[in-house]
């Protein structure tokens, strides 16, 4: 950002054989004309279109041939799409992505975080991907996360969940429940909340971040009883890192702690695997949480759901997730380069 005046935004459309075109439309139709930021779609102009027709929007997408050029666009009434790969109709059937509009999502993901990465933009949001479906036709990153640390040569990322009451980080991923215990160590625990903390100071402008960790076992293990991974890996750990002058307590049981959180008692929360962190942030934030990617030299944002083929093309998605990580992103810029 540093001397505009305001944060540009690449957004890939992601599948565009779900529900991610549409969402971009409303998000773009919602837009005034005195929008505080600037936003460029990395996608299919076939796709977008398609997609303005259905909503009855009818809004102008114009294709840019040179990024540079989309930001004297009006921030309303004109989609600026950036296309990375052609399409073909049969690219483009609702619920059934080819190879050709799979590796289009890729590609569209690959060129934002490729303009990220040489200030062409200030951060990247990220439309929904099918996994299952990308891993069909040759992908072999477990998901975006991965995909982006190889992309930008980031050691370790975090997986954020945030929301205007709840904001959460995890330890652990997309891992069987059964193996959460032997990946918790002292090492992927500390680099985690250090991680967080980094971010929560420079993403979110919090200059002294209160962090809460959950406890893996129900009621923090009780003394030993119901297992000693929160006695003697997480606790130790904790106590470590308050010496260092980190505002860092725990392990808190987790069937208590998010209520706290969500009180005010703490900026976030560090959980220690997928379900414990994301259930309380989606029952609270179903419709504005993001998924943000921290650790990364680049700003990245996400939409909090998946593809959704079974609403593609009826015009009934609901963008708030797309509308909260656009203004997180931003919001993240403007701290980040202030």
């Amino acid at each position: 950002m540093h001397e505009r005046s305001k944060p540009r935004i690449a957004i890939t459309m992601g599948d565009p054989c779900g529900i991610g075109p549409e969402i971009i439309v409303k998000l773009f139709a919602a837009r005034g004309s005195h929008a505080d930021d600037s936003l460029l779609v990395v996608g299919d102009p076939g796709a977008i279109e398609r997609a303005s027709k259905i909503l009855g929007d009818r809004l102008r997408i114009r294709p840019i041939e040179d990024p540079e050029e989309w930001q004297d666009l009006p921030a309303y009434a004109t989609i600026p799409v950036v296309a990375p790969l052609p399409l073909a109709a049969e690219d483009l059937v609702y619920g059934a992505p080819t190879g050709a509009s799979c590796l289009c999502a890729i590609r569209c993901i690959e060129l934002a975080v490729s303009m990220a990465m040489r200030g062409a933009v200030d951060a990247v949001c990220t439309g929904p991907i099918h996994k299952a479906n990308l891993h069909r036709h040759g992908f072999h990153f477990p998901g975006h996360t991965e995909l982006l640390c190889d992309l930008t040569a980031s050691r370790r990322a975090v997986m954020m969940l945030a929301g205007p009451r709840l904001r959460v980080s995890l330890v652990t991923i997309h891992e069987p429940l059964w193996r959460v215990p032997q990946l918790i160590s002292p090492e992927i625990l500390t680099e985690t909340i250090r991680i967080t903390a980094e971010s929560l100071v420079r993403d979110f402008g919090i200059p002294a971040p209160r962090i809460a960790v959950a406890a893996l076992n129900p009621h923090a293990g009780e003394g030993g009883r119901f297992g000693r991974e929160d006695l003697d890996i997480i606790e130790p750990t904790l106590e470590e890192l308050k010496r260092k002058g980190l505002g860092v307590s725990g392990p808190y049981p987790a069937d208590t702690l998010f209520f706290r959180a969500f009180q005010g008692e703490f900026d976030a929360v560090v959980a220690m695997y997928h379900d414990q962190g994301l259930i309380p942030v989606k029952l609270v934030h179903f419709h504005d949480a993001v998924n943000t990617t921290l650790g990364l030299p680049i700003i990245r944002t996400s939409v909090d759901h998946g593809t959704a083929y079974e609403l593609a093309g009826t015009g009934k998605a609901h963008s708030g997730s797309l509308e909260a990580a656009v203004r997180m992103a931003s919001s993240m810029a403007r701290h980040r380069f202030a």
